[in-house]
């Protein structure tokens, strides 16, 4: 891989580019001291309140879609679905066209598409009892995986790009992908986590290649699902913890099932590394929770996936700086000293005191090793938070050049 320029980068939506002109936004992402944008590549469905929009302030993604002109060729049965905008315009060639001194970065959410779940039943994840989880593709399926692979590979050879931010690289948990997402059951972690694990026919086929006995774990989770919401009880955090201990402690088959899952997880992450180009750094986000530790539940294991590709970019939406010391203590001792890190921050509420914590969480970032920071999405902040942004990358700057200035002592 060749070397790259220190990673600065803002995330940001190709509506919001196109939205603005390359003009208006580049001066922005510029103001921020950024030399990078995140670019979403592949994305899902959402409502986002854009406060600096022009063309209107609430705006509806079209699901599932891609945000680049692909290639056909790179794929079999599962085909990208372009989105409406790309008749008109090329969010990447804009990019490179009108601010050719920023680096590119594409950002692919992976697994998480609902259409393509909808278009192709059996490639999605399902529960212990069947219920098919539309919005989740099921990573241990080989025509999934294949997708996504390819999907990765003609962004990467089509554009020039200086990396790829993979997200949601496993599966989805129960409580996240799909719109309107309603119960009146209080549940707890542990049984969320149970509700989220997938026993689709190829995962039950390929697990067991592997030597799982995951019928056995299938009917285990059933019998506690089934036990919980036929009581009357709920589980604090706390308890909930003690439960998840307890039954990895007693159930050998359901632990060596999460870890099986896990190393699923960095396969597809190192074939995606093996097909870009060697000059595309390839770093994967390994979670959606908070905190990061938590990613194991999505077949996150943070050790294996820094050894799959070129390092970590974890997103430290910690409400307090000293949340972020907390996380960020974790993903280091759980990933090694020697993983790549590069992380995210929210400058805006509601994390980081509303921005107030930019500049504390920069630097402890920094001071822990973190090689590279990004903010999280430049559509969805006020416009003020380029100031934030702007302290908070000098920040980092300075703990940096200080942390290598140790080191060469």
């Amino acid at each position: 891989m060749v070397e790259q320029r220190p990673y600065r980068s803002v995330y940001a939506y190709p509506w919001d580019l196109v939205d603005d002109g390359v003009g208006t936004f580049g001066a922005r992402i510029e103001a921020t001291g950024a030399g990078a944008v995140s670019l979403t590549a592949a994305y899902h469905a959402g409502k986002f309140l854009r406060p600096h929009g022009r063309s209107g302030k609430v705006y509806f993604p079209e699901d599932g879609t891609v945000y680049f002109r692909h290639d056909p060729k790179h794929y079999q049965r599962v085909q990208p679905l372009p989105n409406s905008m790309l008749a008109e315009h090329d969010p990447f060639a804009i990019l490179a066209d009108g601010l050719p001194e920023l680096d590119r970065y594409g950002w692919v959410v992976c697994f998480h598409n609902t259409p393509l779940g909808r278009l192709h039943p059996d490639l999605v994840a399902r529960n212990c009892f069947g219920d098919p989880y539309w919005y989740s593709l099921n990573p241990a399926h080989p025509e999934a995986r294949e997708y996504v692979v390819a999907l990765c590979r003609d962004l990467a050879e089509n554009y020039d790009l200086a990396g790829l931010r993979l997200e949601t690289p496993g599966w989805l948990p129960f409580d996240h992908g799909y719109h309107h997402e309603f119960a009146l059951v209080r549940l707890d972690a542990w049984t969320k986590l149970l509700l989220g694990l997938d026993f689709s026919e190829a995962t039950v086929s390929a697990a067991a290649v592997d030597g799982i006995d995951v019928l056995h774990v299938r009917a285990r989770v059933a019998a506690a699902i089934e036990a919980f919401l036929g009581g009357e009880i709920a589980f604090s955090d706390a308890q909930a913890a003690d439960w998840i201990a307890s039954d990895l402690l007693a159930d050998p088959d359901l632990a060596a099932f999460l870890r099986w899952r896990c190393k699923v997880v960095a396969d597809v992450v190192r074939e995606i590394r093996d097909v870009v180009p060697a000059k595309t750094e390839v770093r994967v986000i390994p979670s959606v929770q908070r905190p990061s530790a938590r990613g194991w539940i999505e077949g996150s294991d943070l050790r294996l996936l820094a050894g799959a590709c070129d390092g970590l970019e974890v997103c430290a939406y910690e409400r307090s700086a000293a949340d972020v010391l907390a996380d960020i203590h974790q993903v280091r001792r759980q990933a090694g000293p020697d993983a790549r890190i590069s992380a995210i921050m929210r400058p805006s509420f509601p994390d980081l005191a509303s921005g107030a914590d930019t500049v504390a969480a920069a630097r402890i970032l920094a001071r822990h090793g973190v090689d590279g920071l990004a903010y999280y999405n430049d559509g969805h902040m006020r416009e003020s938070y380029v100031h934030l942004a702007r302290t908070g990358f000098q920040a980092f700057d300075e703990v940096a050049e200080d942390v290598r200035a140790e080191g060469a002592q």
